[in-house]
């Protein structure tokens, strides 16, 4: 199905806000409750949405039309910003840091800033790994489309789309001990390699850095503006500990149980939180965004 989705607008703004997205729109079903208003009534008043997520960018591609995303994303695990097209009307890389040069690649529709080693190189990591550790590994590119399928509880096209990304290779260990997957996670960050966790899948990558994906984002933002605009991260708090220490203000999504929750989190000692089930968390979030009365968040 074909989902019309408008034109990027950048207008002048004093907040960019950086979502992780993963727990509001699951892989399967639909996205949590009036997250799409929300998009529309940030879109209406000029405040840039940057998505988060571990997917890849061809899996987000229907869920960004459905909700009318317009914006620049991050697909994943901060393996790459992917800018739409004519979004910022600069050139990226010409804000890369001499330390840290940087091209850009067209990938579909989008300009894309890669910060991880494009594939084949985090496969080829991941098989050197298995083998130097003597842990057997299962890749989703290895599997017949029915195991992918079973493999990731999607449907057969999603579950296809799960395994075609751009940088990060998607695995499970097979029938391993605990102990093993340890030892195999150890040497690969001794190596400076990125395994995430997904469930029972797991991702490798090669200088994934959400850091990166944010300062990379935020100097083009600035760029374009010509002002400096507050980084706003947005999170539940499985992903908070990925984003919040990289953002200036942050805003914890909770179940509302805890109250020193944002206290507790590694990376988010400054969270402001709020209950993500209450009737009106998007109006309370549009609300302290846009007034900048960030005071407001400390009540309940």
């Amino acid at each position: 199905m074909d989902f019309a989705i408008p034109e990027p607008c950048l207008r002048q703004t004093a907040n960019i806000l950086f979502i992780a997205v993963d727990s509001l729109i699951p892989a399967r079903g639909k996205s949590f409750p009036g997250l799409d208003e929300f998009t529309a009534a940030l879109d209406h008043q000029g405040i840039p949405a940057v998505w988060l997520t571990s997917r890849s960018r061809l899996q987000f591609d229907e869920p960004r039309r459905k909700l009318g995303h317009t914006h620049p994303f991050i697909a994943e695990d901060g393996c790459a910003v992917y800018l739409p097209e004519d979004y910022f009307h600069l050139r990226p890389d010409s804000v890369a840091s001499k330390q840290e040069k940087q091209s850009t690649v067209r990938l579909g529709r989008f300009t894309c800033l890669p910060i991880a080693e494009a594939l084949p190189a985090a496969a080829e990591a991941l098989e050197k790994l298995s083998e130097d550790t003597g842990v057997p590994v299962v890749t989703l590119g290895s599997l017949s489309p029915r195991e992918l399928a079973q493999n990731t509880n999607l449907p057969h096209h999603d579950a296809e789309l799960s395994r075609q990304r751009d940088f990060d290779e998607l695995f499970f260990f097979a029938g391993v001990s605990d102990k093993d997957v340890e030892r195999c996670v150890a040497e690969g960050r001794r190596r400076k390699l990125q395994l995430r966790q997904h469930g029972v899948l797991w991702s490798i990558a090669i200088g994934a850095s959400v850091q990166r994906c944010v300062r990379e984002l935020s100097r083009l933002f600035d760029r374009a503006l010509r002002s400096h605009a507050h980084t706003v991260g947005i999170a539940t708090p499985d992903r908070a500990p990925d984003l919040f220490a990289f953002c200036e203000r942050s805003i914890l999504l909770t179940d509302g149980t805890s109250g020193r929750l944002a206290q507790e989190l590694p990376g988010a000692p400054r969270a402001r939180p709020l209950a993500l089930h209450a009737p009106d968390i998007w109006e309370r979030v549009l609300e302290i965004v846009a007034t900048g009365n960030w005071t407001a968040l400390e009540t309940k």
